[in-house]
């Protein structure tokens, strides 16, 4: 009976030895299996080369916050998780910053939808996106939209009735993501150049026939619910001499000035 027992235990420590001699080898963390999710312009090489991770390096060896870190360092990431998965897995995750326009301060730079400004723009960088023009450094907030405090498109008014104008840059926003919404009347990818007065507010530069939209501050998305009416009434008035326009007017949505298009003039 003890000579069984004694046996049993030869085995059990045998195995357990192989086993360990197994698992502490070089190459059982070996990251054999890399995923990389959640890029739409940077490569898989040019991630793992940011996050400083090789193919088939020991998976203990890596830092994930040393690496999550370095893939944040990128421009163009704005989220990252960086994970093992035992025994030979590394896993990342990113999320890229999604451009919206381009403002001009000094130099070029891209905005994301989330309002972060996120790198100065490149050769390599999208080009149709809408250029904001007429903004200041000190116009620019340093916060995501979603955690500004203003409503959009509510005009407020103080105690007097005076009516609040917006912040520059928050009215840039407002139109840029109202542009964002299906349907839209004035589209970003229909946008041109969103020209920044800080007296007078925004005039928009629209369209492939570029037409001039004088939108002000506030109550953007009536002024486009406006703006689409008059569109509707040029194209469809045949008896008219006018056809279409080259400016409107919207800041008061009391009286619209139109500069239409008079026919066989375009």
């Amino acid at each position: 009976m003890i000579s069984s027992v004694v046996v049993l235990l030869f085995i059990i420590s045998g195995v357990y030895i192989y086993c360990y001699g197994y698992i502490m080898q070089p190459s059982f963390f070996n990251a054999a299996n890399l995923t990389v999710s959640g890029s739409q312009r940077l490569t898989e090489k040019e991630i793992l080369k940011q996050a400083g991770i090789r193919p088939m390096q020991n998976i203990l060896t890596v830092n994930l916050s040393v690496a999550r870190n370095r893939l944040l360092a990128h421009p163009w990431i704005n989220g990252a998780e960086v994970g093992r998965v035992v025994p030979n897995g590394i896993y990342i995750k990113i999320t890229e910053h999604k451009p919206i326009a381009i403002i001009h301060l000094d130099r070029k730079f891209l905005i994301a939808e989330n309002g972060i400004i996120f790198k100065e723009k490149s050769t390599s960088d999208p080009e149709n996106l809408p250029v904001v023009s007429g903004l200041k450094y000190s116009d620019i907030k340093i916060y995501p939209v979603s955690n500004r405090s203003y409503k959009n498109n509510r005009t407020q008014f103080h105690a007097s009735g005076d009516q609040i104008v917006n912040n520059p840059f928050d009215a840039v926003m407002d139109v840029l993501m109202l542009g964002r919404s299906p349907g839209c009347t004035v589209p970003n990818s229909s946008i041109k150049e969103i020209r920044v007065d800080r007296k007078l507010g925004l005039t928009l530069y629209a369209y492939k026939e570029v037409k001039i939209i004088k939108l002000g501050y506030n109550k953007y998305s009536e002024k486009y619910t406006l703006l689409k009416k008059v569109m509707s009434y040029l194209k469809h008035k045949k008896n008219s001499d006018f056809h279409n326009f080259i400016s409107i007017d919207l800041n008061n949505l009391n009286r619209i000035v139109v500069n239409p298009v008079r026919k066989g003039t375009s």
